[in-house]
């Protein structure tokens, strides 16, 4: 029978006692003495599984090491013999875990704000960052408060404004450069301005460049009488965002919302509006520029302005020269009375996208509802009012079937339906140097650089021992670390299991790498023992001009197969590995544009066989090719890495 965990831990301490005392850092060897280092170590412990699993005696990556667990061998020891008796054990520890094991997790709330802290009207929070702001500024007369640089730069803020401003009289808030840059960003507006009357609530930058954020407005507003709200530069520049609006602004008198470039260049921004307005008094909402230039935006309208008075909504240039995206829009306005829509320039995508309207201004009163170059195709209009809809120099690139043009006639004089020829100039623009072609790829060449920086949170792997027993679902993993699911780590940490589960695709083998050993294994299972792992060394030319020096071809330039591996976003480091059949895989020197020194080391991937990749992928946008006609290449990014069989 095993050893008890508490003998165990003790024995592996005395070995670590006893064993000789390095004289250089434990990641080193001594140029003088030759000592080597403390063989505990999870560095010195991959080297021997390096040497073992590939026994070519090929060099181990820097990259690779530098990614290993920084635990202490009795720490790892110790978190080791935990997870072996009760993997629930760990959370007992999480604090001592994540700080020592240098893992991603969710930050307890630091600061508390209550209604009986506000000493005065009148707050000014510059730089905060993880806090409660549970009632304050409940019941306020007048005054301000003002939010500067909050959570900036931050990894998993989490901040909760929690009935904040309720039944306040003439109270304002601004948020200004609220969690700019921040990753995996979590705020939680409840019952926010809740029967508030008057004052304002002003967000500007909010979220701006943040990746994966959760934003959710919950009742925001609901009740308040004549009180403002501006989203100005909302969540623009964003990378795969949620923002969740639900009974905001519900039962509200005479309340004007306006949302200015809200998610402008956002990459797959998803937006869900649930009972937004529903049952408002005079309700004045306007989205100016909504989505504009975004990459697969998703916007779901669900029971929007249900049962209103005399509402009022504008959408203009909404979701403008966007790549696909698709709307829902789910009884909309349905049973409103006397309510005006007015879409301007709505979906001018240049890229197919998916319009839903259902249930859109049914059974409303004395309702108008216009669409002035609406340009989307693949558009559902079910159920929507067969009176008090116009439709302006509506553009869909299919053919109407004769069908439609009875429906149209018998829905009355006020629905026209005109179709326009031609598409939407393709502006989306790809980041230049994201992809290129294998001829750009040569001496001399003078191309643009993606910027190739890891946005990922910095983590570590855990030693095989303590992942290797952590139950790989994610209802336990957010157990385990103390994830809320309803916060933006808690689903990716969803999304993560969620793919990693996924069926491969045609000719592909995948797995998801939850130890460094781990990777090693999946790379040498695909392509064999003698085996080379590569990565950009560094990330210099991001974002810039770059002269390409020397250009050498792995395996000679032959095509070949490697084994890529990413990133996910995992409270622990995480590689989702697949085969790639098909590639070439290059190695290029690159130079500075006018001194000509070399500044980088970049190891290019070129695709061969682009038959199954989806006509709109960002590829083909950038390089204006299709499936399975062209090659497409890229860099490997930092923190990604690519394997080959050795040359």
């Amino acid at each position: 029978m095993a050893a008890t965990p508490p003998l165990l831990v003790f024995l592996l301490l005395a070995l670590v006692l006893l064993s000789p005392r390095p004289h250089v850092a434990a990641s080193d060897v001594s140029p003088s003495g030759g000592a080597t280092a403390n063989p505990f170590t999870a560095r010195a412990a991959l080297i021997r599984y390096w040497k073992r699993m590939v026994p070519t005696n090929r060099p181990q990556a820097d990259f690779l090491l530098a990614k290993l667990s920084p635990l202490s061998a009795l720490d790892s020891a110790t978190f080791s013999s935990l997870v072996a008796a009760d993997p629930y054990a760990l959370s007992r520890r999480l604090p001592a875990l994540c700080a020592a094991a240098r893992l991603l997790c969710s930050p307890a709330t630091a600061n508390t704000y209550s209604a009986a802290a506000r000493k005065d009207d009148s707050s000014a929070f510059a730089s905060y960052q993880n806090s409660n702001f549970s009632d304050y500024g409940t019941g306020a007369a007048g005054g301000r408060s003002s939010f500067k640089n909050y959570s900036d730069d931050l990894n998993v803020p989490v901040d909760t404004f929690r009935r904040y401003s309720r039944d306040s009289a003439g109270h304002n808030d601004s948020f200004a450069s609220y969690s700019p840059e921040g990753n995996v960003v979590t705020a939680n507006f409840t019952s926010y301005g809740s029967s508030a009357t008057g004052g304002a609530g002003d967000f500007a930058s909010y979220d701006h460049e943040s990746n994966v954020p959760d934003l959710k407005f919950t009742n925001y507003d609901a009740d308040a009488t004549g009180r403002r709200r501006s989203f100005s530069s909302y969540s623009d520049d964003t990378n795969a965002g949620d923002q969740s609006f639900a009974g905001y602004g519900k039962d509200g008198n005479g309340v004007p919302t306006s949302f200015t470039s809200y998610a402008d260049n956002s990459n797959v921004i998803g937006s869900s509006f649930a009972g937004y307005g529903e049952g408002a008094n005079g309700a004045n909402d306007s989205f100016a520029s909504y989505g504009f230039n975004g990459n697969v935006p998703e916007n779901n309208f669900r029971s929007y302005g249900d049962g209103g008075n005399s509402g009022s909504e504008r959408f203009t240039s909404y979701r403008d020269q966007s790549n696909v995206g698709d709307d829902s829009f789910t009884s909309y306005a349905k049973g409103g009375n006397a309510a005006a829509a007015d879409f301007v320039n709505y979906g001018n995508s240049f890229n197919e996208g998916s319009d839903s309207f259902k249930g859109y201004g049914e059974g409303s009163s004395k309702h108008s509802v216009t669409f002035k170059s609406y340009a989307a195709d693949n558009t559902s209009f079910k159920a929507y009012a067969k009176s008090g809809v116009d439709f302006k120099s509506y553009r869909n690139s299919s053919v109407i079937p004769s069908s439609a043009s009875s429906d149209a006639a018998a829905a009355g004089s006020l629905l026209s339906l005109r179709k326009a020829g031609g598409r939407p100039a393709n502006r989306w623009l790809v980041e230049p140097g994201k992809f290129f072609r294998e001829r750009d790829l040569r001496r001399g060449s003078v191309m643009p650089m993606p910027d190739i920086r890891d946005k990922m949170p910095p983590r570590s792997f855990l030693p095989r021992s303590i992942a290797g027993r952590i139950p790989f679902s994610a209802t336990e993993v957010r157990q385990i670390f103390g994830i809320p699911a309803d916060t933006a780590l808690g689903k990716a940490v969803a999304d993560t299991v969620a793919e990693c589960e996924r069926a491969p695709n045609r000719d592909e083998t995948k797995r998801c790498a939850t130890s460094a050993e781990d990777v090693i294994d999946f790379a040498v299972s695909v392509l064999g023992s003698d085996v080379v792992v590569r990565s950009t060394a560094n990330t210099t030319g991001s974002k810039g001009n770059i002269l390409i020096g020397k250009v050498g071809g792995v395996n000679g330039g032959k095509v070949t197969k490697s084994v890529s591996c990413h990133q996910s976003l995992f409270p622990y480091l995480v590689y989702y590995c697949h085969s790639v059949p098909k590639v070439r895989v290059y190695e290029a020197e690159i130079l500075d544009v006018e001194s000509k020194e070399k500044i980088n080391h970049g190891i290019a991937i070129c695709h061969l066989d682009t038959s199954d990749w989806s006509a709109s992928h960002g590829a083909f946008v950038a390089l204006g090719s299709e499936p399975g006609k062209i090659e497409v290449c890229h860099w490997i990014f930092e923190g990604d890495m690519t394997w080959t069989v050795a040359d």
